[in-house]
């Protein structure tokens, strides 16, 4: 008998097309195009089967999902099986009237995001001129048509010194919540990680920004701060444990554990064009390759914490180790955690190169 859980969300990433060029974009370096997409239909039968599958929210990403004439049919189908449903948005396609449209099918919360705190380095970091302008503009849209508000910034080395006045900025846009995300370094974080790593002082500096802010801003602001995995001692439960908790449906319909679960080579992703996404849950090899804790290795199998952090980040392991199935080396019991440090040295101190932006064809 299978007892696994159902998952507690479903990212469903619409499309890979988007306006922005963010250079630490989470998607693949091999972006998926418009003609692999799939279609209404199919898109509704993953809406069904998420909500088939027993997960509570479904995640409406991308790329810009709003670049898809589709989102508010995908939204109400999602609505009127109960599922709670959240936009992940960069805001630079919405206007009055999709905003009002979205809320009419359903949406519940709109997560935006901001690349900085003005419009010259913000611009620059999204590669666009007039985003963050416009961003602005779509905040106050979103708080005036009554949706739930999250902010998301994602923090390196080239904005981090300015969260304060993030966390300012996200309080004065009327946000209930703002996502204070350090940059996880895969997709297109890696090819721009010696542009992007920040320092041990900056990161010292950013964590007395949180913990003070958290007090002054209680029951005003919830600040959900996701740490950096290159100065932690101990690795965060990457998704919430490898195919324990989320799902993610790719443009083209593969279903994968995580956003960067492609980079493993020797996994095979079914397709929800072939397999039913309770099927793909339950028992597909991807998903039960690193699920619970019979696949770990030492230190990891014998760890007090195996069951907490479930062994960190698979994807960050073959990165920095060649090996899926190694101790993710942001642990400090990794053998291979002064990989970790001697990185951190040759690459956080130096001047930091031009961004390589995030494009269709690389």
């Amino acid at each position: 008998m299978n007892t696994q859980s159902p998952p507690l969300a479903v990212l469903a990433e619409l499309t890979h097309r988007c306006p922005l060029q963010c250079p630490y974009c989470s998607n693949p370096l091999a972006l998926e195009g418009v003609d692999d997409e799939l279609g209404t239909e199919e898109w509704c039968r993953v809406v069904d089967e998420t909500a088939a599958l027993g997960a509570y929210q479904i995640h409406f990403s991308g790329g810009e999902p709003t670049v898809r004439k589709d989102l508010p049919t995908l939204v109400r189908r999602a609505a009127d099986l109960g599922l709670y449903t959240n936009l992940i948005t960069s805001g630079i396609l919405l206007d009055e009237l999709k905003i009002a449209t979205l809320m009419e099918a359903g949406l519940e919360h709109v997560q935006l995001s901001l690349q900085d705190t003005s419009a010259k380095p913000a611009d620059r970091i999204a590669g666009m001129q007039a985003a963050h302008e416009k961003k602005l503009a779509v905040a106050s849209l979103i708080r005036d048509a009554g949706l739930s508000l999250t902010i998301n910034c994602v923090f390196h080395r080239q904005n981090l010194e300015r969260l304060g006045a993030m966390i300012d900025l996200a309080v004065d846009l009327g946000a209930e919540r703002l996502e204070i995300a350090h940059t996880q370094y895969y997709g297109w974080a890696i090819k721009n990680r010696r542009a992007l790593l920040p320092s041990r002082k900056q990161i010292e500096a950013a964590n007395a920004i949180v913990v003070e802010a958290e007090k002054r801003l209680k029951g005003i602001l919830l600040i959900d701060y996701v740490p950096p995995d290159y100065y932690a001692r101990r690795p965060k439960a990457c998704m919430g444990g490898w195919g324990n908790q989320f799902m993610n449906v790719s443009p083209s319909g593969k279903v994968l554990p995580c956003h960067a679960a492609e980079t493993i080579p020797d996994l095979h992703f079914d397709n929800i064009r072939e397999r039913s996404l309770v099927d793909i849950w339950l028992g597909s090899d991807a998903f039960r390759r690193f699920r619970g804790t019979d696949w770990m290795p030492e230190p990891c199998r014998s760890c007090e914490r195996r069951e907490i952090d479930w062994g960190g980040c698979r994807c960050q392991a073959l990165l920095l180790t060649g090996n899926a199935a190694s101790t993710d080396p942001i642990c400090e019991l990794s053998p291979d955690h002064d990989l970790i440090r001697r990185l951190v040295k040759s690459e956080a101190g130096e001047t930091p190169p031009p961004f390589h932006y995030r494009r269709m064809g690389g």
